[in-house]
């Protein structure tokens, strides 16, 4: 069977409210966290998308992209992976939320080269062990399964989801999915990987 081709989705619709301002435009290395996740996706897939609200469509950063509009009626993360499920049924996405600090390319890379399309998804696993849903890559399959999931009444949560799903993992190391949940998570500045790619490859 064909591959499934793998795009990206920038997961930036959040109202960070614990975060106290938008996750999105914090500086990270020098660059807004969706700037600098943009960057490092596109050396990954085909196509990039930025999940958003409807009330973000004309957000000056937001635009700079192509945007999926979150599906209605449903909340969190759920409602940009059935969004984007919903516009194009037959790809895989490259699923990273845009608050993930310490995530490089080497990171992504591990990922993308351990995706088993024959497994309903990829899912990257930090020091802990615990599945991380908003770093991960959703066969068509898996999505599908996902918003019966979300119909029957069972919840909203892609992690709960994927623990019934046996997904292939991937374990990252060294805090690499440490997750923004307040300023003072933040990592300290360093210079940028000089191994990460640019938009261009």
């Amino acid at each position: 069977m064909t591959r499934p081709p793998l795009w990206g989705l920038m997961l930036a619709g959040g109202r960070s409210r614990r975060f106290g301002r938008d996750k999105a435009s914090v500086q990270i290395e020098g660059e807004a966290a969706l700037q600098r996740l943009a960057r490092l996706m596109a050396a990954e897939v085909s196509e990039l998308r930025v999940s958003i609200r409807r009330d973000q469509a004309n957000d000056p950063m937001r635009r700079q992209f192509q945007q999926i509009t979150d599906s209605p009626g449903v909340g969190g993360p759920a409602a940009g992976l059935l969004g984007a499920h919903a516009q194009h049924p037959d790809v895989a996405w490259l699923t990273v939320a845009c608050d993930l600090p310490l995530l490089d390319a080497r990171g992504l890379a591990q990922l993308v080269a351990a995706r088993e399309p024959d497994a309903s998804a990829t899912v990257c696993t930090g020091d802990d062990g615990e599945l991380e849903p908003l770093c991960a890559i959703y066969e068509p399959e898996a999505l599908a399964g996902f918003a019966r999931w979300i119909e029957t009444g069972r919840g909203v949560s892609p992690k709960a989801y994927l623990e019934t799903c046996r997904p292939a993992r991937v374990s990252l190391t060294a805090g690499m999915l440490l997750n923004m949940n307040a300023p003072g998570d933040l990592p300290a500045p360093t210079p940028r990987d000089s191994r990460d790619k640019g938009l261009n490859g």
